[in-house]
This record gives structure tokens, sequence and C-alpha cells, in this order.
């Protein structure tokens, strides 16, 4: 089996410990919260994670919401999912949002916030033209298939 891609991790807070999958067959690497938030009924925040990463050339990390989070307490990320392009060295950060109607949601220092999934991306050209091929679909868009 090959070893697969090599993502490297530059800890800025290092008290925090590496991202990690919470199972060795999860697509998802948990990402933690570098800080103490409170997020009200609606509010949103920029929630840093205290890592930076070296996304390879040809992949893209993708910020997502963690499930569990989301049916239990109605935290999610307001521009899911979060696209990190492989030149980004800066610090990664979790839009998120408290899209429960009542209460607000606590998030503590190390709590786990986000998953981030690693994937190719097709190198691409953008070619002009004049019409583009017909497809069966066609130009239909929401709600045309009826669902």
């Amino acid at each position: 089996m090959s070893e697969g891609v090599r993502i490297k991790v530059h800890r800025l807070d290092t008290e925090l410990p590496l991202p990690a999958r919470a199972h060795s067959e999860d697509a998802g690497i948990d990402l933690l919260a570098a800080d103490d938030v409170t997020l009200k009924p609606g509010e949103r925040a920029l929630v840093p994670t205290g890592i930076a990463v070296a996304i390879p050339d040809g992949y893209a990390a993708y910020v997502l919401p963690r499930s569990g989070l989301a049916i239990r307490k109605g935290l999610g990320i307001v521009n899911s999912p979060g696209l990190i392009d492989s030149g980004y060295r800066g610090q990664v950060q979790v839009v998120l949002v408290n899209l429960d109607l009542h209460d607000p949601i606590d998030i503590k220092r190390g709590d786990r916030i986000a998953q981030m999934v690693i994937l190719p991306v097709p190198n691409l050209t953008i070619e002009e033209v004049s019409e583009l091929p017909e497809s069966e679909r066609g130009v239909g868009g929401f709600g045309s298939t009826g669902a």
C-alpha cells in the first residue's frame, strides 16, 4: 500500500496536539479550536486552529462541519466547504456559525470544531467557446428534475 499524500503541518500553538483522524479509515482530519469562543444564536466567528499547513500542488483542503456538532448543537460553517489552496501558508481558521435559534454554543480551546479533507484538484485549462456541447440535462436548473 502506498504512503499516500504527505501534509506538512506547522503548529503555531504548540500546546495543542497535531490534527488527526479520529479513526484510521476516516476521510477527515479533526481541526481544534485554539481559542475559547461563545456563539450566541445566529452569531458567527472566525476561530483559529493553531496550525498552518502546506498542501501539495495538485491538491486542496476542504474544511467541513462535524456532523455530530451540527445535529446536537446547530454548529455550522458559514462558507462550507471552506477551501484551502495549496499555496496558502497562513493559519487555518474556521468561520463558525450558531444555527440554533435559542441556545448559545460554548467552544473551548482544544475542542474539535471542524474536519479537513484533502482532495486532488485537476490542472485546468479555460477554453472560451461560442457555444457549449449538448447534454441530456441541457439548461435545466433548480428543481428541473422534479425533486
